[in-house]
């Protein structure tokens, strides 16, 4: 952040006030954009009827954060700076509330359209007074003494606009369009012979740029969560006032290779994947999620939210037999999309020396660990792998075992 300096017995000047503030709001902007971005984001603001309910809505405190530049104007003494880009704030600190009028036609409904916008204004003018370097003993009231008053704030506050929309039979009434440099908040519906606004009237406008989640937890997942696996997989769709999710990816674990009278390789993790990503509210996305590798030989299935983000199954282990070394599975793929990628293990390799069998190990997943080998002595029990819960590998059979079932992917959808 910028600073002034100023120093002992130096004569202290107005810009050296304008410029502090203006170098405070600009620090700010930057390091809201660095968080928010450069897209409009509303915060607070909430719509609700009255109590008793009435035809009037009321709008709470909140803010609008909008991007464009430092000062259009001149700032006091300080010249304007309309070619710089800023993100900036506006605030409203009081509610707001909006009577709205029933239609008059038999069946007919009417939209309203709530909408926000930043405002900047100059405002407060006082009559200030000033030094009289002709004669200090007498001041001057305003510039000069001239008696003017001049502004003395500068505001950046939230402006609301409430649009109607044309009456129609119910149902086929249509939303208002949103004004270039407005964004649009609620859309309130109200029906001919309706004398009370309740909760169920007012929706979010389609697109309205809330605030999906705050700090300090700075993910969405903080408010709520969607979990997917292999029998739930299906289409998300993107709910009202959601800009940004945050997902993270398993892929199927692969199975462990059977014993084949000897030792089968572990199956390795499935591949992981997290990061977040910006959507549109009503859009919608398939999610797939991979099964873990079953029975001898089968890789896990790949797991992915549309075509944002995916991450690949693991590979199975390879069989073992009497006298040689059954291959471990070779790593899951880390998957694709921006992000946090991270492979799964590889599956461990199993061992059979004629006198004793060790399967190989499951390769691990991202926060998952995978199956545990077992052990045999030659002519003892055949014993399976184990299998895993979640996105593991399964471990390698002993003798004439299976190997273990890798563990089913998992897709976490938070917003």
């Amino acid at each position: 952040m910028d600073r002034q300096i100023v120093y002992p017995g130096a004569i202290p000047l107005d810009t050296d006030l304008l410029t502090t503030q203006r170098n405070i709001m600009v620090a700010i902007g930057g390091l809201a954009q660095a968080t928010l971005g450069t897209n409009v984001v509303a915060d607070g603001l909430a719509c609700s009827p009255t109590q008793p309910q009435s035809m009037t809505v009321s709008i709470g405190p909140g803010s609008i954060t909008q991007y464009g530049v430092v000062d259009t104007l001149p700032y006091g003494s300080l010249p304007a700076e309309p070619a710089e880009p800023l993100l900036r704030m506006a605030t409203s600190l009081l509610s707001v509330n909006f009577q709205l009028t029933a239609p008059t036609g038999a069946g007919e409904a009417i939209n309203y359209l709530i909408e926000a916008s930043l405002l900047e204004t100059d405002t407060t003018p006082v009559v200030l007074p000033y030094y009289n370097a002709a004669n200090p003993s007498q001041p001057y009231s305003g510039p000069g003494g001239d008696g003017a008053t001049q502004n003395s704030q500068r505001l950046q506050q939230v402006q609301f606009q409430l649009k109607a929309g044309a009456p129609s039979p119910v149902g086929s009434q249509g939303t208002p369009s949103v004004d270039a440099g407005w964004v649009g908040l609620y859309v309130i519906t109200v029906q001919t012979g309706q004398s009370g606004v309740g909760s169920s009237n007012i929706l979010q406008s389609p697109g309205a740029p809330f605030l999906p989640w705050k700090l300090p937890q700075l993910s969405p997942g903080t408010h709520n969560l969607a979990a997917f696996t292999p029998i739930t997989q299906g289409t998300w769709t993107v709910p009202n006032g959601t800009t940004a999710v945050r997902l993270r990816i398993w892929g199927g674990g692969g199975a462990g290779g059977a014993g084949n009278g000897g030792a089968g390789g572990g199956g390795a993790g499935g591949g992981y994947s997290e990061g977040f990503y910006a959507v549109s509210a009503g859009e919608s996305f398939f999610v797939t999620v991979g099964n873990g590798g079953i029975g001898t030989g089968t890789a896990g299935g790949l797991s992915g939210f549309g075509t944002i983000a995916s991450s690949t199954g693991g590979s199975a282990g390879s069989n073992g037999s009497a006298g040689t070394i059954g291959a471990g599975g070779m790593i899951g793929g880390e998957g694709a999309g921006s992000g946090f990628l991270a492979a799964g293990q590889p599956g461990g390799i199993g061992v059979e020396t004629g006198a004793f069998a060790l399967s190989g190990s499951g390769g691990g997943s991202f926060g998952c660990e995978g199956g545990t080998p077992v052990a045999s002595v030659t002519g003892g029990p055949a014993l399976p792998g184990y299998s895993c819960a979640l996105a593991g590998g399964g471990s390698g059979g002993v003798l004439s075992g299976l190997g273990g079932q890798g563990g089913p992917g998992l897709v976490l959808v938070e917003w």
